[in-house]
């Protein structure tokens, strides 16, 4: 059974996300994307501790598309190594899931 599935990533600005996820949108892969800009971060990364400024990224998708949408982002993101967080909420709203398969299926593409 189809459930919906949110997608957490992060992108180094708010173009570069904007840019990605509408890609993501017109390949329906998606059926939104939320952009969260000002988000500052604490990481380590190959053995030192970094700081720096991005976005949080909330896509939303359906269980379906769960491995294009991986593939996808690993393919388009900039970074070596992105955060990529699967998030299955135990359910939704029957008209927000209905969106989501609308907008993700293949078969209804324009």
């Amino acid at each position: 059974m189809t459930r919906p599935l949110l997608v957490y990533t992060t992108f180094p600005d708010t173009d570069t996300a904007l840019s990605i996820g509408e890609g993501l949108v017109r390949d329906r892969l998606i059926a939104c994307m939320n952009v969260l800009p000002g988000m500052r971060s604490v990481y380590a990364w190959n053995g030192e501790i970094e700081r720096g400024e991005e976005v949080a990224v909330i896509l939303k998708t359906v269980t379906d598309r769960k491995g294009d949408v991986h593939a996808a982002l690993k393919d388009r993101h900039p970074y070596e190594t992105p955060v990529i967080l699967f998030i299955e909420p135990d359910g939704a709203d029957p008209d927000t899931l209905a969106w989501l398969l609308a907008e993700t299926s293949a078969a209804s593409a324009p």
